[in-house]
Parts: structure tokens; C-alpha cells; sequence
């Protein structure tokens, strides 16, 4: 199959990004002719590019030009979207569909119903804009606290929520969770073209950790910023004598310093080999966020690694992790739970290593590169034959 992958770089690289070389590396290991177009955030320098990038961010007649000249070009059978934010905008799926070609999107964030993309406002969930109107953004200054740039994201949902763009293109969406598809659907897109993908891990993943016995205390791995939890994360703590390394940079990394117990080791940033070492000693993980995380890539790599993962039981980490099964649960933003599921993790070391084999267990029948092949070219295939039986209707 000659597959095109398009992705839109942010200027800081994040999870979005390693999933679309991952499928990248993926689809060219077996055998597919993959061709990639790209563009970077980076372009968007100066008050002039973010004033223009502002106007065309509902759609964009050039970039639409541009993914006609390279589907005439490269000739694709399908072409699988990750990003198209800022600059390639909803336009591209026109020239698909003028093309004939089948297209895919996978909805790495909840932009196309929320103008903020994280259904996250002033410490707490929101879900105003998913059945609302997107302007309310306008109003909070949701996209990066700027009213300006809030309106020009506002408008991309509004139009293309009134067009109904997404009943029609593309012919097949990739939510990561069952719980992401729901919110997709609530916010008005089409649920017989939703499919639900989970990310995945390249091959050459570490085996289960170190020996169950070595294994001690908790583990934060992640963005050190107020949606992780991070506030919940160091108020169970501070009664707490058991371990805690945390690893990650943010904007809280210095309050972080100052304010934790003496029990919390804070590491800062580290690479992901280091990380790997972490979670193969640690004997928990801790994940605390209070918004609706996507498909955090640090729980794939927390049950590979045979790791049992405390979370906070909201949307789709309430999925993933289940109780007693892999992990823990508590209610987010109770750090009084979260400190009574920290102490029976620490007296009930035999029931958590049984919870870190279920985890990769779970993660072998589930995460592997092989199975999410198979599941991806199943959505392709249902992709390509809906183009193709809408072309043969015309």
C-alpha cells in the first residue's frame, strides 16, 4: 500500500510526535511505501506569520493546494492525517476527497470540539464547548490565555461544525480510547467512523523490570505542570514516609524544590534511558493528572516494564488502569486517597508485583507494534472501502 503521512510539528516536540514516527517505522517494516509531508510551527515566527496564521487557521486554500500537488505527485491509496494544526488546517480533506483518495485521522487531542485541544480550564475539567458554542473559549482565553488566539481556533470548530466537515471526511477517525470516542461523539462527529487504536511501543522494548524483590517506593515521570496533578501529588505526601522519585521539567519544577517532603527525591529532567531504570526499580507509578489525558505514552512504557500504576480514576486513565487488576484508582484531586492507596501499595507489596505482571501481560496482548499493525490496517481497509463505494455511487 502506498500510505502518505501528514503531520504538523508543534515547536516543542511531545507524544503526538513520537507516535507518527513510531507508525512511520511501523508501516515501512512491513514492506508499505510510506512518503511523509510535514510542516513545523517553527514557520510561525513574528506578529506578521502569527496574524496570517491566525486568518487561515479554519482553512487554509494553500495548504490545500499543497496536499493536491503531493497526493499527484506520490499517488497514495490512503493518506493518514496526525496533526493538521495550525498551518495545514481542516482544508487538506478537501483535496482528498477531490482526489478520491481514502483518508484517516487520528485524534491525538480533543481540538476539533474544544478550542483549548485538553477540555481543561482553570484547574478543573470543561467540557463547555463540546455540545456549546466554541466562542465560549473566546470569552476564558482557553488557547494559551489569548482571546485572539482562543477566536481563531473558536472559528476552525465553528466552521467546520456547521459545514459538517467531519460527517463526510475523513472516511475514518482513531480515537486512543473507548472513552475519547464518547467525547468525540457527544461533540458531534460521526460514530460509525470512529475506531478505537490504543499507541503503542516500538519493538526492541526492555524486558519486564529487575527482580520483584528490588523493587521499592514510587515513581512521576511526566510534565511537572498543574494538569498533571501535581499540587494532589505533593499534598498526599506530605504524611507519607515511603519514597518518591519524580523525573520531569514544567513550570512547577522549581515550587516543586522547595515544597516537597523529604521523602520525594526530585530528579528533573532525564533521559528516557535513565526513565527506563527508574521504572524498573521503582516498585509503583504514580499518576495523578486531573484532565482527560489522551493515551499517555508513559503508561505503555509502565507496563512494559511490568510496573503496577496508582492513577487517578478520570476518563480514560479509568480505562486503562483497573482497579486491583494493574493498578490502583482514587478519585482525582483527592490527595487524601491517594495517600491511603500509596499505604496499602506499601503493605501489600505480593498483591502490587502480581498487579505489575498483569500490567505487561496486558501490555503483550495489547501494545505490542504487531498487534497495533493489525488493528491500523483494519481501519485502513475500512477506509479505503468507504472512499471507494462512495466513488462507485457518484
Amino acid at each position: 500500500m502506498r500510505i502518505l503521512l501528514v503531520h504538523n510539528f508543534y515547536q516543542q516536540a511531545g507524544g503526538e510526535d513520537a507516535v507518527f514516527a513510531n507508525e512511520h517505522a511501523l508501516l515501512a517494516a512491513h514492506g508499505h511505501e510510506v512518503r511523509k509531508l510535514t510542516i513545523t510551527n517553527d514557520a510561525v515566527r513574528g506578529a506578521f506569520r502569527v496574524l496570517k496564521t491566525a486568518l487561515v487557521t479554519p482553512y487554509s486554500a494553500a495548504a490545500r493546494r499543497r496536499m493536491a500537488a503531493s497526493l499527484a505527485e506520490h499517488e497514495p491509496d490512503l493518506v493518514h492525517v496526525h496533526n493538521f494544526f495550525p498551518l495545514f488546517t481542516p482544508s487538506i480533506f478537501d483535496a482528498c476527497l477531490e482526489a478520491g483518495v481514502a483518508s484517516v485521522m487520528t485524534l491525538h487531542n480533543y481540538r476539533l470540539i474544544c478550542p483549548a485541544a485538553t477540555l481543561y480550564r482553570s484547574g478543573h475539567v470543561c467540557e463547555e464547548c463540546v455540545t456549546g458554542s466554541p466562542y465560549r473559549a473566546v470569552l476564558h482565553g482557553c488557547y494559551r490565555g489569548s482571546q485572539p488566539g482562543s477566536l481563531a481556533v473558536a472559528r476552525m470548530v465553528k466552521r467546520h461544525r456547521a459545514a459538517g466537515t467531519w460527517q463526510t471526511r475523513p472516511d475514518r477517525f482513531i480515537a486512543l480510547t473507548e472513552f475519547a470516542r464518547q467525547k468525540f461523539i457527544e461533540g458531534g462527529l460521526p460514530e460509525d467512523r470512529i475506531r478505537v487504536k490504543p499507541n503503542f511501543l516500538p519493538e526492541g522494548a526492555p524486558a519486564a523490570g529487575g527482580p520483584p524483590a528490588s523493587r521499592a517506593g514510587g515513581l512521576f515521570v511526566g510534565r511537572l505542570s498543574p494538569e498533571k496533578g501535581i499540587h494532589t501529588l505533593l499534598r498526599a505526601w506530605r504524611d507519607l514516609g515511603v519514597s518518591l522519585r519524580m523525573a520531569g521539567d514544567g513550570p512547577l519544577l522549581e515550587e516543586v524544590r522547595r515544597e516537597a517532603p523529604s521523602a520525594v527525591t526530585v530528579l528533573g529532567a532525564r533521559p528516557k534511558e535513565s526513565v527506563a531504570e527508574e521504572m524498573q526499580r521503582a516498585a509503583f507509578f504514580v499518576l495523578p493528572s486531573e484532565w482527560y489525558e489522551g493515551f499517555p505514552m508513559v503508561l505503555l512504557e509502565c507496563f512494559r516494564a511490568g510496573l503496577p500504576v496508582i492513577a487517578s480514576k478520570l476518563g480514560a486513565m479509568a480505562e486503562i488502569v483497573e482497579e486491583g487488576q494493574n493498578g490502583l484508582t482514587f478519585a482525582a484531586g483527592n490527595s487524601g486517597e491517594l495517600a491511603a492507596k500509596v499505604r496499602w501499595a506499601e503493605a501489600n507489596p505480593e498483591a502490587m508485583r502480581a498487579m505489575g505482571k498483569n500490567a505487561r501481560k496486558l501490555y503483550e496482548a495489547n501494545y505490542t507494534a504487531e498487534a497495533n499493525y493489525t488493528r491500523l490496517m483494519e481501519i485502513y481497509e475500512e477506509a479505503r472501502n468507504t472512499r471507494h463505494g462512495q466513488k462507485e455511487s457518484a
